[in-house]
């Protein structure tokens, strides 16, 4: 006899909004089929973040080594530095995936803009710190969603309550 499943003990986890990041990007570096999909660098030029009780830059010098998949699907690996306005410094890795219908994906890879409600774009931010007054964003999980424009990504990014 199949057993019953004992419905949630706990509510869901919320969202809470923690920041919004507008980075800006160059022109990807293609670098062609390397077997496992297509891989392309996306240079980090900079850009800028803010949230509740948190604000500053991005520091050039990061990249997104995306790999699209012959399925279409862009594997995200972004890596790249924020700086307070007090000077604090965050390393933060942003994984996750962005696919769309090939259309769309045809023009988003190509550099040109798409409505950014026909892309599902979600990735999984990890911060490293060792500033003390921002040690939260290494103790909780956040999640995070995207936008591509033609030269500049927007990440929205929530703690998981």
């Amino acid at each position: 006899m199949p057993t019953a499943i004992a419905p949630p003990v706990q509510d869901p986890p919320s969202l809470a909004f923690a920041f919004e990041m507008r980075l800006q990007v160059g022109t990807p570096l293609e670098l062609g089929d390397v077997g496992d999909g297509r891989r392309r660098i996306i240079p980090i030029a900079g850009g800028t973040f803010e949230g509740p009780g948190i604000k500053g830059t991005i520091l050039p010098g990061g990249a997104d080594w995306q790999m699209v998949r012959d399925d279409g699907v862009a594997e995200i690996d972004a890596r790249y530095t924020l700086q307070t306005d007090t000077g604090q410094l965050i390393y933060i890795r942003n994984a996750g995936v962005r696919h769309a219908p090939p259309e769309v994906m045809r023009k988003l890879l190509a550099g040109e803009e798409v409505n950014p409600s026909s892309v599902y774009f979600r990735t999984v931010p990890t911060f490293e710190t060792s500033a003390p007054e921002l040690e939260e964003l290494t103790r909780a999980v956040y999640v995070a969603s995207g936008e591509r424009h033609q030269t500049e990504v927007v990440i929205r990014v929530w703690r998981i309550q």
